[in-house]
């Protein structure tokens, strides 16, 4: 019987298949946890990781929602000091609501194009 972590990941394994980041629009992927939430611009083909950002670093009190909009908005202050403007967002088989949502939307209103 397929549990929750399974379920999740034969759903990353099935977007991972369709998008892939390169040099010129790498992958804005996020991971969260129970506690924190966890964004990294990847490229890809070079195997690197341009920009990250996360819940850990940010000094930040208030609801989960509200500490994954931060987290957005710094991923994206911190790509944008990467040379970085457009991205595929890969939302690592969660379901694209809640968290994963607030990141996605303040991650497009500080400047991010996916």
């Amino acid at each position: 019987m397929a549990n929750k972590e399974n379920r999740r990941l034969k759903i990353k394994k099935r977007i991972r298949s369709k998008i892939n980041g390169t040099a010129e629009r790498p992958r804005l992927t996020v991971f969260r946890s129970n506690k924190q939430i966890y964004a990294q611009i990847i490229d890809d083909v070079a195997g690197c990781t341009l920009a990250s950002a996360s819940s850990l670093k940010l000094e930040a009190q208030g609801t989960k929602k509200e500490i994954a909009a931060l987290v957005g908005a710094e991923v994206a202050k911190a790509a944008q000091s990467a040379g970085v403007s457009t991205v595929v967002f890969d939302r690592n088989g969660y379901l694209y609501h809640g968290r994963v949502k607030e990141l996605a939307d303040a991650a497009r209103a500080a400047g991010l194009k996916f």
